[in-house]
């Protein structure tokens, strides 16, 4: 009886250990932003001073909150399905990026970012979404 007891406890404690050690896995890897360079001509580009921040918290809903969560803390319903981290938009390094550079993000895409410039057609409104990301900051 001791043996079966002191089985099952090694047992336990093993797959304890291997989830932990595959969820730090899957963590470390989300964590792991890799570069987004954006070029100085996109980079330096200016939001037009009449982006709809309005319009933009509604694309927003539609388009990015499954993702990037309400608030842009990157804690979306589909978040946990991603293999990269959706980011937290309300941090200063995010803040920090310039308005063309968010622009070009939300406009180009990478990996599981979809590109917006074919779901949302017209810059104004991909604007209006640069200006929504702008209220997300702390």
């Amino acid at each position: 009886m001791k043996t079966t007891t002191k089985i099952i406890t090694l047992l336990v404690t093993a797959m304890f250990v291997m989830v932990l050690l595959v969820g730090n896995s899957v963590l470390a890897q989300q964590a792991k932003a890799k570069a987004w360079p954006v070029g100085d001509k996109d980079k330096a580009m200016k939001a037009p001073a009449k982006a709809d921040v309005n319009a933009g918290k509604e694309l927003w809903a539609k388009h990015c909150k499954s993702c990037h969560g309400s608030k842009g803390l990157g804690d979306g319903p589909k978040a946990g399905t991603l293999k990269t981290n959706p980011g937290d938009f309300s941090v200063a390094a995010f803040q920090g990026s310039t308005d063309g550079e968010l622009f070009f993000r939300t406009s180009k895409g990478r990996d599981e970012m979809p590109a917006y410039e074919k779901k949302i057609p017209e810059a104004n409104d991909r604007w209006a979404l640069v200006a929504f990301m702008r209220t997300l900051k702390k």
